[in-house]
């Protein structure tokens, strides 16, 4: 089951009322931030805490499987999801470890005389 209560998922805001904020997750799940479960101080305008198309995390509450229905929260976690992710490749240099190599000598031999190690240098 992907939809577990307890569990920390992320979606992307779709709808904002007065008592809460809708989130959807893929072509059938969908879930409601109730007012109660924003924060555990006075909420007077949801829009302080999502926007519709903010992706952010919420933790599961209770989940309905037959009418794909999640009931979330987003109290005491980290909700918001900032970061933005970049797929970058990986580009190898024509040295690769060589340059590392040649000075992992140096680099021990230089800790060891830091701690005054004589017996390896």
């Amino acid at each position: 089951m992907k939809y577990e209560v307890g569990k920390i998922v992320t979606g992307t805001v779709s709808g904002i009322t007065e008592y809460g904020a809708f989130v959807k997750f893929d072509d059938y799940y969908s879930g409601l931030i109730h007012i109660s479960e924003m924060s555990d101080k006075f909420v007077s305008d949801i829009n302080d805490y999502v926007k519709i198309g903010d992706r952010i995390r919420v933790l599961i509450l209770e989940v309905d499987n037959d009418s794909c229905h999640l009931k979330l929260s987003i109290k005491n976690i980290e909700y918001r999801s900032n970061r933005k992710f970049s797929r970058q490749f990986i580009v190898e240099t024509p040295h690769g470890f060589s340059t590392l190599k040649k000075q992992l000598d140096y680099w021990i031999k230089d800790y060891l005389k830091s701690k005054k190690i004589n017996k390896y240098y």
